[in-house]
């Protein structure tokens, strides 16, 4: 197989954190490896209970590279995990469902590669690009959260809870990531913005699925991205001491 130094265009890092996706992990890594700018997939699985870690270990691709979390740790942990393993001068995440369409790095990657950029979020929510429609509350839970999220940082996000969230290496892995679950995102999201970092988003697709088909987080989740959102502000980081 050709090395993916060959390709000028492979200069990214997707750190893919699964647990129980038997049903879509070949299809998805099957996406990702099609793109031309991806030089290694780093597969976290989870603590899966079913067949996601063999699957991923079946597949004949030199640039993909699997580990396992000892027990189901969350999705930040196996996020941390994956970004301390990426070599590549940008890194994404890559959900392990079929929701995100890697097609969309072209798009991400653009403010990236033209140096206008450290970080680039995908918004679902600035797209005409195609998209399903599901659970209403969901979406107005979504668009509270960035709201929330963008009264503490002063950033004017249209998603922070999107998934594709892009970085040059360098950055996400200097950044200190505490929440093991689905606090990462407003986590990381407000660490960007003290960091002053230069953001961009930019619109992508969404194929959204339902929790009979195995969608994972609820109510519970977003109670706690909001507490999230707080403790890493500037004002959560002054009373809980600087810690």
């Amino acid at each position: 197989m050709p090395s993916p130094s060959a390709s000028p265009n492979r200069s990214l890092s997707v750190v893919v954190p699964c647990y129980n996706e038997e049903n879509t992990i070949e299809e998805i890594l099957g996406r990702v490896l099609a793109s031309p700018y991806v030089a290694e997939v780093i597969v976290v699985d989870d603590g899966s209970q079913d067949n996601t870690l063999a699957l991923v270990r079946s597949i004949g691709d030199d640039r993909i590279r699997a580990y396992e979390q000892p027990r189901n740790m969350g999705k930040g942990a196996a996020l941390k995990r994956g970004f301390a393993e990426a070599t590549a001068d940008f890194v994404i995440v890559q959900d392990a469902d079929l929701e995100y369409d890697p097609a969309d790095y072209e798009q991400i990657m653009g403010p990236l590669l033209a140096g206008k950029a450290d970080v680039v979020f995908g918004s679902r929510f600035i797209s005409d690009r195609p998209h399903r429609v599901l659970y209403f509350w969901h979406s107005v839970g979504n668009r509270w959260l960035t709201l929330a999220s963008n009264t503490f940082t002063n950033l004017n996000l249209t998603d922070m809870e999107t998934c594709y969230k892009a970085f040059r290496r360098e950055i996400i892995q200097g950044i200190e990531i505490r929440e093991d679950r689905f606090g990462f995102e407003p986590e990381i999201t407000a660490k960007l913005a003290r960091g002053h970092h230069r953001i961009f988003e930019v619109g992508i697709s969404y194929s959204g699925r339902t929790y009979a088909e195995g969608k994972k987080i609820g109510w519970k989740d977003a109670v706690q991205a909001a507490r999230c959102i707080v403790r890493y502000s500037d004002l959560g980081e002054r009373l809980a001491g600087g810690r």
